[in-house]
């Protein structure tokens, strides 16, 4: 794991928040059409804001650990807020990527509009 952060490998080695919540408010679900990567997150909202965030990551160590701190950078925060999060915002959080990995934090961030997405959807009155 040469050329990733102390962050990048504690998040992989020890991910947060990994698995699916039952009864979710929202799911978002991406896959990376180039690398293969996909992740699944399923959120639980309360009053408009991520209350929990879970996830189902396959692919490589920067995409799990993307997706382990993406699930505690929404948590707490309105879906708009967790929709303004950048790519950008999800790698400086793990101390940078490789800029071979990028892609991995653009997963992260459409895998979260699209949940948000989703859960507008559902409650659509």
């Amino acid at each position: 794991m040469s050329g990733y952060s102390d962050l990048v490998r504690d998040h992989f080695e020890n991910p947060r928040n990994a698995g699916e919540l039952a009864d979710a408010d929202a799911v978002g679900y991406q896959t990376n059409p180039v690398c293969g990567d996909t992740m699944r997150l399923t959120l639980r909202i309360n009053g408009g804001r991520v209350v929990e965030a879970r996830f189902q990551t396959s692919g490589c160590p920067a995409a799990i650990a993307t997706s382990s701190v993406c699930t505690e950078m929404i948590r707490g925060q309105t879906l708009a807020e967790a929709e303004a999060l950048t790519k950008d915002d999800y790698a400086a959080a793990l101390g940078g990527l490789p800029a071979s990995k990028t892609h991995c934090s653009v997963l992260a961030a459409d895998t979260v509009r699209a949940a948000a997405a989703d859960y507008l959807r559902r409650t659509a009155h």
